[in-house]
């Protein structure tokens, strides 16, 4: 919420208040912060609605976290921000209610599925997120489920959209929840607190400052230390419309019930799930289901609310727009009775009505003043309806224009329409008359979950709108802005990567598959890029709404059996990258590490731009190297095991000729079971929850080191076969291999540990679980003899080499093997070159069975070495079970051939020296930007 004060505020001076005449009674809103003439809230009218409040027990002051006893509370009415009553003159934090008004630019959240979050506190009530709460995947928003309609659109600004524009980068502040032992960057004093929701940090450079004290930074953001990371918003344009966040950042949905969808919404201090009954009360109290517009009686989302039985209807009518944080004057509004035929979707039915106007006199008495009835009857049901209006004033945005006006206030009556509107602000805004027709007036719904824009007709006349608005939800109208905006017209582009399409195929194939399975129209959508290994391509979309039917029918569409996916991209605008940026490509897999791979996928996107971290269960690694093609220097982060190391590393070595940076280096963060690439690379045996803003801190300080590469054909020929044996053979293929390819018993237990958690991988979320598996599986095959030797024959180079009784033949590109082990030894030996992982040889090893590889990863022995080359043959005579990188299958009787696989990889191999502690704010803004690599060939 605090992604305005700062940055809204400041634009307080030049706010035009254009009002002539004033409004009769009932004519407008009132006393209330829209009334006519209000002085725009800043620092010290945040909106709030307190009062002091006598305390039974201590808490804690919201603005110095310091405790408040007894009669020296002040309490907002609205959104429950407490205060000592000497810490009020110092409040910048906006009420609940206004903050939607102040947002500097409506980006709407992208809210995960719920979860417990320990010592936080949501962002619109201040309350704690005892029960499970929603955070959005973006931004540190946390809120209740039943909050979510109330919470601003202010996440974080990614990416441009061809509307908002900006030379400089500001900070986004948001408040609270800051990590223990968080210090003011201004006063070097504590800030966090984990009793209430007190002090900011800038969501993208990590700045932590007391709220106060926020205001003597300075307004531009660094990115801090990840600046060089960071892939700035400036340099990312997607053109957004009608896809939501969760669909521009590649998010899952999540299968998990909507916050305030298919349940019955109730006040926030007592957020409720769903077929949750309302508890018993006593008799002096009783609880009424309040709505707030047509649509929430469709949808039967209400807000139940508390008061007593014979309270007077203005007391009832006051709480009731208090649970809806609405501030304007009761005057305008009334209670209306609900029938039991509009509860079930007759909108247009209302009973008894309540006005705000009403007098004692008149027998005013509320809801709770009918027939007392028992303590378990079902809670009545009323609806707040706006009074009729001759006339509003209305606050108009320059939309992005730089005027350097936050907003034009202006009366609008029966006869003001859309072009009216327009021609009286323009020049209020400093523009020639001249140039008035081509602006127009653009409505837009700032939704927590998708920010809406609708452009008026000119015709429109704008008090029915504002009339129509209320009477479909009162909460929308306070979520509603309107803008003057020029009337360009937008070319649209849409990028849609679709992957899941047979592979080996040329254009023309693919676009009559897409034209078949999802009937593309020609004139619209073109295929720019083709990745026909892959199965893969990415169309240009000319229509938004085509863009939008194809995304959502390719997503539910097979070709040839095989699910295709859909994502939406951005477009990397490389040319206005600063000199020294250096992004950091993140790569995710999800069913890695348990619920770690979850986690880190969600706090990358924080700590960097979303648009550069990718989860590799959406489309695999092909999109992200797609969106990063043209960009001359990046690095690349891939979170995961072994297997999917190798399998980005393979995506890579493919897509390499299609880069501008084709050598870029990678680092790894191990989430899989053995990890063997990782411990050579010093990123250690497996991620134990280290902070992740620490992680990239070592990354960007981490040295390039050179990794072979190998190529082995695999040619499922069987050997001395006939024509038939030749008619049955698979094709041959290619894989690639890092770190090791094994033949024979290892492969056989990797084989059976990859079967076990296909069959229930929710089994498989602990490392310690994984080597159980493991374990387990040897101790079924100690008793088997040894026989390897006699089903395959090995060829180095142009010789023959004999194989002693092995049970096991493994190849090695690095000193590490089964989650560390040295297989090769440390014995030195004059047949052989002391192994290197950069050398271009690799080492050729034995085992004679499951005993003899425990004692190798004990320490107590190391394998049989039997060669070393850079290119083998092997020539298996039956099918026989095998292994590259982790990755298990059995192989048919055929040939493998093992060769270099051209360039070598670069990898980042972590940095001896400790990297500096990133507890302090200070450390999260060092200056200083690493050395450039240098050419490690």
């Amino acid at each position: 919420m605090l992604d305005l004060c700062v940055q809204w505020l400041s634009l307080e001076e030049d706010v035009i208040e254009r009002v002539t005449g004033g409004l009769g009674p009932g004519s407008g809103p009132g006393s209330g912060p829209e009334r006519a003439g209000a002085r725009p809230l800043g620092p010290a009218a945040p909106g709030h609605s307190f009062r002091k409040v006598t305390l039974t027990k201590p808490t804690f002051c919201h603005l110095c976290s310091d405790f408040i006893w007894g009669l020296a509370g002040i309490l907002c009415d609205v959104c429950n921000f407490m205060s000592h009553e000497k810490c009020l003159k110092h409040v910048k934090t906006p009420c609940a209610s206004v903050a939607p008004s102040l947002v500097r630019v409506p980006v709407a959240h992208c809210f995960g599925p719920r979860g417990l979050y320990k010592r936080r506190f949501c962002a619109v009530c201040r309350k704690g997120l005892e029960v499970p709460g929603v955070r959005c995947e973006v931004c540190e928003l946390h809120v209740h489920p039943d909050c979510v309609p109330f919470a601003c659109s202010d996440c974080r600004q990614c990416h441009q959209d061809g509307h908002r524009d900006h030379d400089t980068h500001l900070h986004h502040w948001r408040e609270g929840n800051l990590p223990s032992g968080a210090r003011c960057e201004v006063c070097r004093k504590t800030c966090c607190s984990s009793d209430v929701l007190a002090g900011v940090r800038c969501e993208w450079c990590g700045v932590q400052a007391h709220s106060l004290c926020s205001a003597a930074l300075a307004p531009e953001c660094t990115f801090g230390r990840l600046r060089t990371m960071v892939l700035p918003p400036a340099c990312v344009r997607l053109l957004s419309r009608n896809f939501s966040k969760m669909h521009c950042f590649r998010i899952s949905e999540s299968t998990a019930p909507e916050p305030g969808e298919g349940e019955d919404s109730v006040d926030g201090s007592a957020p409720a799930g769903a077929g949750r009954e309302v508890m018993a009360l006593e008799s002096s109290k009783q609880t009424l289901k309040i709505f707030d517009g047509n649509d929430a009686v469709q949808r039967n989302h209400f807000r139940a609310i508390t008061v007593p039985r014979l309270a007077k209807s203005q007391e009832v009518l006051e709480v009731a727009l208090r649970a809806y944080y609405i501030t304007e004057d009761p005057q305008g509004f009334q209670l209306q009775a609900l029938p039991a035929p509009a509860l079930a979707g007759d909108t247009g039915a209302s009973g008894k009505a309540w006005s705000g106007g009403a007098t004692e006199e008149e027998g005013s008495r509320g809801p709770g003043a009918r027939d007392a009835p028992s303590i378990t009857r079902v809670p009545e049901a009323w609806i707040i309806r706006a009074l009729p209006r001759t006339q509003e004033v209305l606050k108009i945005y320059p939309a992005w224009l730089k005027v350097g006006v936050a907003y034009v206030s202006m009366r609008v009556t029966p006869r003001s329409t859309a072009r009216t509107v327009v021609l009286e602000v323009l020049p209020l805004l400093g523009l020639q008359a001249e140039g008035l027709k081509s602006f127009q007036l653009v409505e837009v719904l700032m939704g927590s979950r998708q920010v809406q824009r609708t452009v008026l007709a000119d015709d429109e006349p704008l008090l029915d709108r504002l009339r129509e608005i209320r009477q479909t939800s009162l909460r929308q109208m306070s979520q509603t802005r309107f803008y003057v905006a020029e009337s360009r017209v937008v070319a649209p582009r849409v990028s849609l990567f679709v992957g899941g399409l047979p592979p080996g195929r040329s254009p023309q194939e693919y676009s009559s598959l897409l034209d078949e399975a999802v009937a593309s129209k020609a004139g619209l959508v073109s295929v720019s890029h083709v990745y026909s290994t892959q199965g893969a391509v990415v169309l240009d979309v000319a229509c938004f709404a085509e863009a939008e039917r194809l995304y959502m029918l390719v997503r539910d569409t097979a070709v040839r059996g095989r699910p295709l996916t859909a994502l939406v991209l951005p477009d990397v605008l490389h040319l206005k990258l600063p000199p020294d940026c250096r992004p950091l490509l993140v790569f995710v897999n999800p069913r890695s590490g348990g619920l770690k791979g979850r986690e880190l996928l969600c706090s990358f996107r924080k700590l960097l731009n979303p648009h550069q971290v990718f989860e590799l269960t959406n489309g695999g690694p092909l999109p992200g190297f797609h969106v990063f093609s043209q960009v001359p220097c990046f690095r690349v982060l891939v979170c995961g095991g072994d297997g999917t190391v190798g399998w980005v590393l393979a995506a890579l070595e493919e897509m390499r000729h299609r880069l501008a940076c084709p050598e870029p280096a990678v680092a790894i963060l191990p989430l899989g079971t053995g990890n063997d690439l990782g411990r050579v690379l010093r990123w250690g045996a497996g991620y134990s929850g280290e902070d992740p803003f620490s992680v990239l801190v070592s990354v960007d300080e981490a040295d390039a080191v050179l990794v072979d590469r190998w190529t082995i054909l695999l040619d499922a020929h069987e050997a001395g076969g006939g024509e038939n044996s030749m008619a049955d053979a698979e094709p041959p293929k290619i894989v690639h291999m890092s770190n090791y390819c094994g033949i024979g018993i290892d492969a056989e237990l990797s084989l059976d540990f990859h079967q076990a958690r296909e069959e229930e991988p929710g089994k498989f979320t602990s490392r310690f679980h994984n080597k159980g598996v493991y374990v387990r599986a040897g101790l079924q095959k100690m008793s088997r003899s040894r026989g390897l030797h006699r089903a395959l024959r090995l060829q180095a180079g142009q010789q023959e080499v004999p194989l002693p009784s092995i049970e096991g033949l493994i190849f090695i590109n690095i000193p590490s093997w089964g989650s560390g082990a040295d297989l090769w030894g440390s014995d030195s030996d004059s047949r052989f070159e002391k192994p290197r992982m950069d050398d271009g040889l690799l080492e050729v090893v034995g085992v004679t069975g499951v005993v003899h590889m425990g004692q190798v990863q004990g320490g107590l022995r190391s394998g049989i070495r039997i060669a070393q080359g850079s290119y083998f043959r092997v020539t298996l005579l039956k099918a026989a079970p095998v292994q590259v990188d982790g990755e298990p299958w059995v192989q048919a009787p055929g040939h493998m051939i093992i060769s270099a696989a051209g360039p070598k990889v670069h990898m980042l191999r972590k940095a001896k020296q400790k990297p500096r502690k990133a507890g302090t704010p200070k450390d999260v803004r060092a200056d200083g930007a690493p050395a450039p690599e240098g050419d490690s060939k």
